[in-house]
């Protein structure tokens, strides 16, 4: 009876030290085995070039490429949006002062097309509007920002690649920046990702 339970004794011993040396060594084989999180966040996914067609107020298809080689700010609002409405004549001025220099406002109206051709007929606008709704904005969601309200501007370089975004009413200031940033850009005092960093403040 004694040898019987000695025997079981140091199975158990056998085995539990088994068992420890197994899970002593499973970190250091996972550790040498999967690689580490940060170089996959680093490379994963690249650039946005948006792409897209919609409607203009005159029932028109549009596409995004008719303005390639501007750098572009697109402009998402609604007839209904208050601070939409005080941006207009900001964005107005900007597209009259800067439209010369390779920059280019571009309306897209969340809204019934409707009531964004009657607000457009006293709002004289000297940009393009484009309309849609899910359509409009499946083209904001492409800038990767999970909660989109309105006013909303993407700010797209000459080449098409998504620069920055702005959540909210865009002001005088903000665009001055936006020109000076992506002027320095195109005569190469920097870089695409310092333009980028220099935007994130919007």
């Amino acid at each position: 009876m004694q040898r019987s339970f000695l025997i079981l004794a140091t199975a158990f011993v056998a085995l539990m030290a088994g068992a420890l040396f197994y899970a002593a060594r499973i970190p250091i084989e996972v550790a040498q085995t999967e690689p580490a999180p940060a170089p996959v966040e680093a490379t994963a996914g690249g650039p946005v070039y948006p792409a897209f067609k919609l409607t203009d107020i005159d029932g028109a298809e549009r596409d995004f490429a008719e303005w390639e080689g501007k750098h572009r700010l697109l402009n998402f609002w609604a007839t209904w949006c208050a601070p939409c409405r005080r941006e207009i004549p900001l964005l107005k001025a900007f597209q009259d002062e800067h439209g010369v220099d390779g920059f280019q406002i571009i309306g897209i109206a969340v809204d019934f097309p409707e009531q964004v051709a009657a607000y457009a007929e006293q709002a004289e606008f000297n940009y393009p509007i484009l309309v849609g709704q899910e359509d409009a904005m499946a083209v904001a969601e492409t800038s990767g920002i999970e909660f989109i309200g309105m006013p909303f501007t993407m700010i797209v370089a000459a080449d098409g690649e998504l620069i920055n975004t702005h959540v909210g009413e865009i002001l005088d200031s903000h665009l001055e920046h936006i020109h000076k940033v992506l002027t320095m850009l195109d005569n190469g005092e920097i870089s695409k990702e310092s333009a980028r960093q220099a935007l994130n403040f919007l």
